[in-house]
């Protein structure tokens, strides 16, 4: 019983020492195995390892890729417009005594510590790289570029760290709150300078266009026009052939037909009253059956028809008796004229 009383402390105590002395490595995990405070051991590779119980400790740190976001920072490009730039890094932990000398902590406050650090080691890259180059560079196919340059000239830096930098990305790069109404405003203005220039331009290829389409225009009235001259022309040499052909046929009837025509253009609507001289000519054929009553009333009609046809004949000859109408050959008719040029004789007396 006594025995039994003094053994089992011994058993508990010799268990506690042996646990304590196993530890296990996760494989997201790299872990130091320190001795008073200095590395004695570093345990890499997952799986079960062993330390000196009560005067050896086991500090882990995250072996997977960590995220870290950059505080966000203004920059100054060489056109001098101001960026605000945020960005962010990914990196690992590439050696555990490294990092655990340049951060001299373990687990999240290591972590933190780096963190900061590498703040400050991007900051400075950003900065270096962003303002040595303009802000349409920046803004441009050519960021992807400028990143890898931040990325590169902060490798050095984040190794002393014990970190493997493996990328720097820029999530965002806005223009300050104080400098976005001028940059708008100045924007508006450049667009509404183009549109401007735009509509410019096309008022021009409108003018052009309209111009052509008058001048088509007018070339197409002047041609109509002049083949409907040609044509009113051809039409009427035909109508005055056709009339000279029929009276023709027979001068006196032609005669007796534009005195009618004189008599009903000289006499219609209400002016039914004409005021003549006693031995005027206009009216022979009202006067005589025939057309011919005596001497003058002959040379009268004859020089009426005259005048009516366009030309003008001597008077006849004092004869005892009134000579009969000559028949005039069809090639010696003359064109006849518009009835309104038949001449009137009238006394403008009431």
């Amino acid at each position: 019983m006594r025995k039994t009383t003094y053994l089992l402390p011994v058993v508990v105590i010799a268990l506690v020492v042996a646990l304590s002395s196993v530890f296990i490595v996760d494989e997201r995990e790299k872990a130091l195995v320190l001795q008073f405070g200095r590395v004695v051991a570093v345990k890499e590779e997952p799986g079960l390892n062993f330390k000196l119980p009560l005067i050896q400790d086991v500090v882990r740190y995250d072996d997977r890729i960590l995220s870290r976001d950059v505080d966000p920072l203004e920059v100054t490009p060489l056109d001098d417009r101001r960026l605000v730039v945020d960005a962010f890094a990914r990196y690992r932990i590439a050696d555990v005594n490294q990092f655990r000398e340049a951060t001299g902590a373990g687990g999240d406050l290591a972590i933190e510590v780096a963190g900061q650090r590498l703040d400050s080691i991007l900051r400075s890259q950003t900065r270096e790289i962003l303002g040595s180059v303009s802000s349409n560079d920046i803004l441009s196919s050519d960021r992807a570029a400028l990143m890898m340059r931040i990325r590169n000239g902060a490798l050095g830096d984040a190794a002393e760290l014990g970190l493997d930098l493996l990328d720097v990305r820029l999530k965002r790069t806005d223009l300050p709150a104080e400098n976005l109404d001028a940059t708008f405003e100045r924007m508006r203005a450049e667009r509404e300078r183009e549109a401007t220039d735009e509509r410019a331009r096309g008022n021009e290829a409108a003018q052009r266009v309209r111009a052509q389409a008058d001048r088509t225009v007018v070339e197409l009235t002047s041609d109509a026009a002049r083949q409907a001259e040609i044509i009113r022309g051809e039409a009427d040499a035909r109508r005055n052939g056709i009339f000279a052909a029929a009276f023709g046929e027979d001068p006196e009837f032609f005669e007796f037909y534009r005195s009618l025509t004189a008599y009903q253009r000289a006499l219609q609507g209400n002016n039914s009253t004409l005021v003549l001289s006693p031995d005027s000519d206009f009216f022979n054929y009202l006067k005589s059956d025939t057309g011919a009553q005596a001497d003058t009333a002959l040379a009268a009609s004859e020089a009426a028809a005259a005048d009516a046809a366009g030309t003008v004949e001597a008077p006849a000859e004092e004869a005892p008796e009134p000579a009969p109408v000559e028949e005039t050959p069809e090639a010696e008719i003359p064109e006849p004229a518009p009835a309104e040029e038949t001449p009137v004789d009238e006394t403008a007396t009431q």
